[in-house]
């Protein structure tokens, strides 16, 4: 049967399960090595927040997080207030969160509200959800006043594929709009978004993305948990441009899957992208982790973790359902063992008793990342 556009798997996700299904597992053929500097070293990370996460337009939500019209939501992980919006027309916008009036911040609390307008808690400004100033009270005390000139100041964005992307500078969407067929295949935009969470990580942000960009640690450091899952798991992985995506079969049940059959075949696959420079988005056969990071320091991330399933729980069955899943992901494989092993690293190599870090032939993602991470730096 023929799927629906948004739902058709891109040839690259084709090839990874193929790949996936033959048995053959892409890797390096050597060993490198990463600096432990690069980890731990203070004006290295202000170079890196100023010349990346102030330049590359980054994932802040997935398109879950504002389901319907007139929503909106602050944020404030990257280190300025900001307002994300979805305006009555049903487009989403980034505003930063901020009175033209005074400057009073607007929306306060980080839990997403409902309303046709925003009103400061000030002076009363009240501002559409598409950032215009809609009205003032006493508006007779500010003669001459251009209400069209005192709209919210907004900062470039663009909604692709169910991910919400921001740019502090000019902002280059063509990425984001390259990756959207990626997240349309799993008709991301269409999912519920059933919890999120923010863990404050002591350890530096790429320390946090590199556990998501190798397996070699899953049966060690999640046996406890996931591990039994992936103890045969065959893992395939390309570069999409700067982003990587790998895939993670199920052995035991490929060979009974029909290949040309997309919902089959996500079924014994965990596709996975690592999204440049700081997004992870996992997708498991029947539910999606995004997860954004938001450095704070050379040695503490915050990392915000979305859980979206496929529609909202329709019964307490499926409640308890999703809850038991949401555990287990979010303080038991990712708060409770990937952070806390970033933690632990993040002193270990602070400590100065080693200088390199040492990759092996299963954890080249690693190594691709970091060459970005210096290109960019260039």
């Amino acid at each position: 049967m023929d799927m629906p556009s948004r739902r058709r798997p891109t040839h690259g996700q084709i090839a990874l399960a193929e790949i996936v299904s033959r048995g053959e597992s892409s890797h390096g053929d050597r060993i490198t090595t990463v600096a432990a500097s690069a980890y731990t070293d203070p004006l290295r990370f202000e170079a890196e927040t100023a010349s990346i996460f102030g330049r590359v337009p980054l994932v802040i939500a997935p398109s879950a997080l504002l389901p319907r019209t007139n929503m909106a939501v602050s944020h404030d992980g990257f280190g300025i207030p900001l307002l994300l919006t979805r305006d009555r027309a049903g487009l989403v916008h980034v505003f930063f969160n901020v009175c033209r009036h005074r400057g009073t911040r607007l929306v306060e609390g980080a839990q997403a509200q409902c309303a046709p307008r925003l009103v400061c808690p000030y002076h009363a400004w009240a501002y559409s959800l598409d950032g215009t100033l809609a009205g003032l009270p006493r508006a007779d005390s500010f003669p001459g006043l251009d209400k069209a000139a005192f709209g919210l100041r907004e900062l470039p964005s663009i909604e692709a594929g169910g991910l919400i992307w921001f740019a502090r500078g000019a902002g280059d969407f063509s990425d984001a709009q390259a990756l959207a067929p990626e997240f349309e295949a799993f008709g991301l935009a269409d999912h519920h978004l059933y919890r999120r969470n923010i863990h404050d990580v002591a350890a530096n942000w790429k320390l946090i993305m590199d556990a998501f960009l190798e397996g070699y640690h899953v049966q060690r450091l999640h046996a406890p948990t996931i591990g039994k899952f992936f103890a045969d798991g065959i893992t395939a992985g390309d570069s999409i441009g700067r982003h990587q995506r790998s895939a993670v079969g199920r052995a035991e049940h490929l060979a009974a899957v029909d290949h040309g059959d997309w919902s089959a075949l996500r079924s014994t696959i965990t596709f996975a992208y690592q999204l440049f420079p700081g997004t992870v988005v996992v997708v498991s056969p029947d539910y999606v982790n995004v997860m954004v990071l938001m450095p704070q320091a050379v040695d503490r991330t915050l990392v915000e973790d979305f859980m979206l399933i496929p529609q909202p729980p329709a019964s307490q069955e499926e409640e308890a359902h999703w809850a038991k899943s949401w555990a287990l992901l979010d303080q038991g494989v990712f708060g409770g063992e990937d952070f806390r092993a970033a933690a632990l690293g993040q002193q270990g190599l602070a400590s100065g008793a080693i200088e390199t870090v040492t990759l092996g032939t299963l954890e080249t993602g690693i190594r691709l990342f970091h060459d970005e991470v210096e290109k960019a730096l260039a």
